[in-house]
């Protein structure tokens, strides 16, 4: 049973920092790529960023490159995204995903965590 896990959401003022985890069993963590992408209430789930299986690729929603930065270790399983600077319109549920390929569409991803959620406060 594949089981991706997300840590690390919590409350934080305007210009903070947060790092969320991705931790995942009941895959080959190495050969899927992941992503994470966030859902704001009354809004659609969006892009955040994505990385490949090597963690040789990345890539970036517009509205978050140079603020946040996925990475992850294949040795525990786990991948991350680091947020800085944060801003109240970052405020959203945040889901990390495992796919075939890195993707920025939703649809590219076959298992999805429950989420983690992350407020920005102004």
């Amino acid at each position: 049973q594949v089981q991706l896990v997300e840590s690390g959401g919590g409350l934080v003022q305007s210009g903070g920092s947060l790092s969320l985890s991705c931790a995942a069993s009941g895959l080959t963590f190495s050969r899927n790529a992941m992503g994470w992408f966030r859902q704001a209430p009354g809004k659609e789930r969006e892009f955040v960023a994505a990385i490949s299986r090597s963690g040789g690729d990345t890539s970036y929603a517009d509205s978050v490159k140079g603020r946040f930065t996925i990475s992850r270790d294949n040795a525990k399983n786990t991948v991350y995204l680091q947020m800085n600077s944060l801003k109240p319109e970052d405020t959203a549920d945040y889901f990390c995903a495992a796919g075939p390929a890195p993707s920025g569409r939703a649809l590219g991803y076959v298992y999805w965590g429950q989420g983690t959620q992350v407020t920005v406060s102004s």
